[in-house]
């Protein structure tokens, strides 16, 4: 590799993958490295995945040099944690590079030689708690969402440690790791991967006197991150590898965000770590899949609207403004010049509908007609905004068998040294190379034109491999008269042989990795060494105090404190409806509360932090009563 060439940065496009499926998915749409659920101890409980799947994954996965990180990722019993160890040992034998993990009793265990990344779940916002991370012997940490390019410098520039970093994909409105309102309301614990979303769901916001501010929304859902335009920032921040959230996500997502980062990161001109072609037949738009409007979520420190209190699903692209309403017929007009398509599927606040009939009237102006109009029409007023959160047309291209595809480039050389033809088979991703050799005559082809035509067309054919040819060289003339039989078989055996090289080579950079070294840590941890600290078993509580931390009360899910803080987020509801206390203009409402399904919540602002935090309430029983 040229000087020139070492000093572009070499940065790493890591998708999710819910099941083998996905990950073929978005290994074959760009993805450098896949993170796939453990079978049991993920943050996602609904995406475990079994150990034969992923050996199968890591098969695939390696022979593009695209690494296969396993989430196992949420914290611990003792009794799960002895169980723990065993799945660790299965997942390295059958090739998993890394493991993610929350839960620092696993670094009591005997490890295999595996890189093990800090999960996001550690909530790693602050320069002391990465270089804790790094100290106590990780390869990676998986940095908090919402710290912006600036503050990704600042751990930089102290710390040497890989950094990971969210680009795309759904939002935890609370900082990973610190939030228990699931556990609280409905006994299950985020940090044991089961997740009841309460971020998503509908709520009252209430004044000190129980009057009803807002009714029935979704205050605490927060739009997608999109940092599609902040790649180079992070990237010069010191990231090293984007993440895309997603490990529930369908394949059509993973491939239609991968194509899509994939095809920004190579346009920005940075190294890829891994190896391959990727060929895309549809026209990738992150508007297209899952979509719940889009933020950069502080990346550039500055405090946006970013919540959709209508609705916490998909809402897609937008199309335009309803002009028009035909209730007799069920019809709407829209001022759009956006394509439609009969069948497509529509959202307007939170109420979608399908299609039965789509077109566009004029450059400006489109019909559709409702499938279901009774269900919807009398809620739609004229110049309400639609958004189209189905595209069938576009569905049908990223759904086809070949919608995604990626091969290995080769470079072919034959020669003729008057006894032997030889045939060189080179991989210049990874400069890897396989020879073979045949016996020939002497005898010259009569038709040189013909000869030469077959000769090529017989290299050329790696249908059914991982390989498409970047280039055939024939460095012979006068060619030799050889059988197509002869020429198949030297093709046949370089492919077998350059294939067996590069699974050689996947095998070898797995063995040269060290087990992992814990380390003394000799400064400030960054961590609260409260239940905030989600230690829930004994081996985690003695491995913090051997590096400095006296852990003083277990995780909320072992005993719940008196008065738990449910959520800290960088979020914010007084900003998010122009009520920030830092505006004198502000009206002062006093204190506000969430209610939901019976529950209260106590609302406080940390203004010099620019944080909101949601408690349970602390009201007496008489104002209590009045306000539920």
């Amino acid at each position: 590799m040229s000087d020139n060439i070492k000093h572009i940065p070499c940065v790493e496009l890591l998708a999710p993958a819910r099941d083998y499926e996905v990950g073929i998915a978005a290994i074959d749409s760009g993805a450098d490295a896949i993170y796939i659920g453990a079978p049991k101890y993920s943050a996602r409980q609904a995406a475990g995945n079994s150990i034969d799947d992923i050996a199968r994954m890591c098969q695939y996965a390696h022979k593009f040099n695209v690494k296969v990180l396993v989430a196992l990722n949420t914290i611990l019993t003792d009794d799960e944690l002895r169980g723990a160890e065993d799945m660790v040992w299965q997942l390295y034998n059958v090739g998993v590079d890394a493991l993610i993990v929350q839960d620092m009793g696993l670094l009591t265990l005997n490890l295999p030689p595996m890189r093990l990344h800090a999960s996001t779940q550690c909530d790693n916002r602050t320069v002391d708690k990465v270089l804790f991370l790094q100290d106590a012997g990780f390869s990676r940490v998986v940095l908090a969402r919402e710290l912006s390019a600036q503050q990704i410098k600042d751990i930089r520039c102290k710390t040497n440690i890989e950094l990971e970093a969210f680009v795309h994909g759904a939002l935890c409105v609370s900082y990973s790791g610190q939030c228990y309102m699931s556990q609280y309301v409905m006994g299950r614990s985020a940090n044991k991967g089961q997740c009841a979303q309460m971020c998503r769901q509908r709520y009252d916001l209430l004044d000190e006197h129980g009057n009803i501010l807002l009714s029935d929304k979704h205050l605490l859902s927060v739009q997608d991150m999109d940092r599609s335009g902040h790649i180079k920032e992070l990237v010069e921040a010191g990231v090293t590898t984007l993440k895309i959230e997603g490990r529930l996500k369908d394949a059509d997502y993973v491939k239609n965000i991968t194509a899509y980062y994939r095809n920004l990161i190579d346009t920005l001109g940075y190294r890829r770590p891994s190896w391959g072609t990727t060929t895309v037949n549809f026209e990738p738009s992150p508007a297209k899949t899952f979509h719940r409007g889009a933020t950069p979520y502080f990346i550039d420190g500055i405090r946006r609207k970013m919540a959709n209190f209508d609705t916490p699903k998909s809402t897609g692209e937008y199309i335009g403004t309803i002009s028009g309403i035909n209730t007799a017929t069920g019809t709407l007009t829209i001022n759009t010049s956006v394509q439609l398509h009969n069948g497509d599927g529509f959202i307007c606040g939170p109420r979608g509908f399908r299609a039965s009939e789509a077109e566009n009237i004029k450059s400006n102006i489109g019909s559709i007609k409702l499938s279901t109009a009774d269900d919807v029409i009398a809620y739609l007023n004229i110049g309400d905004v639609i958004y189209r959160n189905y595209d069938i047309d576009f569905q049908r291209h990223i759904g086809s068998p070949r919608s995604v595809e990626r091969t290995l480039p080769i470079d072919i050389l034959m020669t003729y040294d008057g006894n032997n033809i030889s045939l060189s088979v080179i991989q210049p991703d990874s400069g890897l190379h396989f020879d073979v050799k045949t016996a020939v005559s002497s005898e010259t082809a009569k038709n040189q034109e013909r000869m030469r035509d077959n000769m090529l067309s017989a290299l050329r054919k790696l249908g059914g491999t991982l390989f498409h040819a970047n280039s055939i060289e024939l460095r012979i003339n006068p060619l030799p008269f050889m059988p197509i039989s002869v020429i198949n078989d030297l093709r046949r055996r370089a492919i077998d042989g350059i294939t067996r090289s590069i699974e050689q080579y996947a095998s070898e950079q797995r063995s040269s990795h060290e087990p992992p070294r814990i380390k003394p840590v000799n400064h400030t941890s960054g961590i609260v060494p409260d239940y905030h600290a989600n230690v829930s078993n004994s081996p985690a509580k003695q491995w913090y105090a051997e590096h400095g931390v006296v852990i003083t009360e277990p995780a909320l899910e072992v005993i719940m404190p008196s008065e738990p803080e449910l959520m800290r987020c960088k979020y914010c509801l007084r900003h998010e409806l122009d009520w920030c206390l830092k505006n004198r203009s502000t009206q002062q409402l006093g204190q506000l509360y969430l209610r939901t399904s019976g529950k209260l919540f106590a609302l406080e602002f940390d203004c010099k932090k620019c944080e909101m935090i949601v408690k349970q309430s602390d009201f007496s029983k008489k104002n209590k009563k009045r306000l539920e």
